[in-house]
């Protein structure tokens, strides 16, 4: 390849499909199922396919995503809709879809609807007016399906054409619980998430079969309800702050999530109570916050990233008619216990 033309094929926007074609010395449609990811490059070699996208990135190709929208009639987009863009729990299952999408030269539009549900319904209208093909929704429970392939990150309604990405939440109280009982904790307190949040019901229905399987007594002075949104700690501090002012004793905590384990933790010290020496506290999610927090925290963890992904690449395949992959209606995902250094043993007294 001349000097001259190497410097024209470098240049950002310049680089056409058939110049990646003339490259590697294939026809262009076969260069173009590589690259677009169409169904039919399943047919052709692995080593094929490694060469096209090897030399793609050589010449520093960029696909030209108007005109294959133009040409194709469709606009490749996804409409996100979330409760809230500024918590953990959210960007990082935002992050795991926004990695597949752009992998797959997908774009996405987002809507916020904090539980408002004339506002979920005017954004689910406003993203159709601007051409969405498909919809993923986080932390949202939808009373009717939209018109559209849709899947839903903890959605728990079952809803004709809606895949809901769901994550044991029973295994998630029972891994909790029982770390906590092993310690010798059996004077537990808890706090049971908010009415609008999705994962609330599931979570603390999981939370008590768990504990009468243990034979765990769940004493109603040591239970609060989460009830207000805030993606700060400041969700769970005054909650800790009112079973602190109960003076029932308790030597553990199982918070509703992260963000609230450690607003708990802060009001327990400001007690002059030690984590975990005098209470051990386990959180739920393992937001980044978690593991960098002092002290670190004791969580379940869901794949949040891995979540976001299965959720990208579920609604890809809907809006695509992958008629080879089915579309289950739930899709389970599996939580594990990490521990951390807010849990300890039970302090002999």
């Amino acid at each position: 390849m001349g000097k001259g033309k190497k410097s024209r094929i470098s240049l950002p926007g310049a680089v056409t499909l058939r110049a990646v074609a003339e490259h590697v010395g294939l026809a262009p449609g076969t260069v173009s199922a590589v690259l677009n990811d169409a169904p039919s490059a399943r047919s052709i070699p692995e080593h094929t396919r490694q060469r096209i996208h090897a030399a793609a990135q050589e010449l520093k190709y960029r696909p030209n995503f108007l005109a294959r929208s133009l040409r194709k009639k469709r606009t490749y987009t996804v409409g996100l809709i979330l409760e809230e863009i500024g918590d953990a729990y959210g960007s990082m299952v935002i992050s795991g879809v926004e990695a597949y999408l752009r992998q797959h030269n997908y774009f996405f539009l987002t809507v916020i609807h904090r539980h408002d549900m004339a506002m979920l319904r005017d954004y689910s209208q406003l993203l159709l007016g601007r051409g969405v093909e498909g919809f993923i929704t986080v932390d949202t429970s939808l009373e009717e399906p939209l018109p559209l392939p849709t899947v839903s990150v903890a959605g728990h309604r079952a809803l004709k054409g809606v895949t809901n990405i769901v994550l044991d939440q029973e295994t998630g109280a029972r891994v909790a619980l029982e770390h906590l009982a092993g310690l010798g904790h059996s004077k537990i307190a808890f706090m049971k998430g908010q009415p609008h949040s999705s994962d609330s019901a599931s979570r603390w229905e999981g939370v008590c079969k768990v504990a009468r399987d243990l034979g765990l007594v769940m004493d109603p002075d040591l239970i609060v309800h989460l009830e207000f949104d805030d993606p700060s700690p400041q969700l769970g501090y005054p909650y800790a702050k009112q079973l602190l002012a109960r003076k029932k004793p308790f030597t553990a905590l199982f918070a509703y999530n992260d963000i609230s384990a450690i607003g708990a933790i802060r009001a327990i010290q400001e007690e002059g109570l030690r984590i975990p020496q005098d209470v051990s506290v386990v959180g739920f999610d393992d937001i980044p916050w978690a593991a960098f927090h002092t002290p670190s925290l004791t969580t379940v963890r869901q794949p949040l990233g891995k979540m976001g992904q299965i959720a990208a690449e579920t609604v890809i395949s809907m809006i695509e008619r992958d008629t080879e992959k089915e579309h289950p209606s739930e899709i389970a995902i599996e939580p594990t216990l990490v521990v951390r250094e807010s849990t300890g043993p039970l302090r002999k007294t």
